[in-house]
């Protein structure tokens, strides 16, 4: 890697830190407002129910981290996590014995995904934004296919306990494995040749070719690592709620996106990290949380993530115009 290409990750890296500063004032003034709406908000079973409804967000955000760093965008989650939920339920069938082989399937189902993502927005130069959508739907057909509409089987008693369970009665488990894999994606970005390859390709492509980055590796891989986070979300939702649903990760592209965009991590490209989508994505469970406890209807919640869509798309639109 050239002194140019180094020097542009170091510049990258300092510039996101004043967002993310930001983004936690916003989250910790949020959570004083929710205690002061609701009171009790902050009670510790309550912060305790946020934090995991949190983490799952989180996890899927990673993949959408680093995909949007490296300006690309993914809506192929949100069919992949119902895909892996239906399969991973259906395999499991309630028995502890089937949980390896749905986690080896779920997880490849992933890595296909994410390899065919990869490959078609580098080789075939098709915007992320289709070939994304586009697998999606493809996924989507295929766990009404696999399920014939009716999805079957039920968790294992193992993935029950690993998406619900307290580690010595305090900390849920989804949020220590948040918690880990937060640690190992931050530190990817800001020491590894991978992280200061995602931000290059970012910033500028054309540049990061010239300065001797890998782009089709650096693409494959942040791709695939956004499919396979979204199939364990889709196999850990089987243990949250027991059984599956053909709409259960419906929310979570979309979700996904605010929570990365709040986070301070820029839709153009080259900016940003995953310390400012940790509390993207808690504001957003917070904000989802706050919509029931004031008992706004189905309809405003609806209307309110729509506006949130449309004012991501027109700043990703806008932010893409200029670079």
């Amino acid at each position: 890697m050239t002194n140019r290409n180094r020097s542009q990750g170091v510049v990258a890296q300092k510039r996101r830190m004043g967002p993310t500063f930001l983004v936690y004032l916003v989250m910790g003034g949020l959570l004083v407002a929710a205690e002061i709406i609701s009171p009790g908000f902050l009670g510790f079973n309550h912060m305790n129910s946020v934090l995991r409804q949190a983490a799952f967000l989180g996890i899927v955000a990673i993949g959408q981290t680093l995909v949007i760093i490296a300006g690309g965008i993914d809506l192929s989650i949100a069919p992949l996590i119902s895909l892996s939920n239906v399969m991973s339920a259906q395999i499991m069938d309630g028995k502890d014995a089937n949980v390896l082989a749905a986690v080896a399937v779920v997880l490849l189902v992933g890595i296909l995904c994410g390899l065919v993502n990869g490959l078609g927005i580098y080789y075939l130069r098709i915007s992320p934004l289709v070939m994304t959508l586009g697998i999606g739907s493809v996924v989507q057909g295929i766990a009404y296919i696999y399920s014939k509409g009716a999805p079957k089987g039920a968790t294992a008693p193992l993935i029950k306990a690993l998406s619900t369970e307290r580690i010595f009665g305090f900390i849920s488990s989804p949020v220590l494995i948040w918690l880990g894999l937060a640690v190992i994606v931050i530190l990817v970005l800001r020491f590894t040749t991978l992280g200061r390859y995602v931000y290059s390709v970012g910033s500028n492509s054309v540049c990061a070719r010239y300065s001797g980055v890998n782009i089709r590796a650096t693409i494959v891989i942040i791709y695939i690592i956004s499919s396979v986070m979204a199939s364990l979300i889709g196999l850990l939702l089987v243990g949250y709620t027991g059984t599956s649903y053909l709409d259960t990760g419906n929310a979570y592209t979309m979700l996904s996106i605010s929570a990365v965009v709040i986070g301070g991590t820029s839709v153009a490209g080259g900016l940003g990290g995953y310390a400012g989508t940790i509390a993207g994505s808690v504001i957003m469970t917070i904000i989802i949380g706050l919509l029931a406890v004031v008992r706004i209807p189905v309809s405003g919640r609806q209307i309110a993530q729509g506006l949130i869509i449309l004012l991501i798309l027109l700043a990703y639109g806008r932010e893409t115009k200029r670079r």
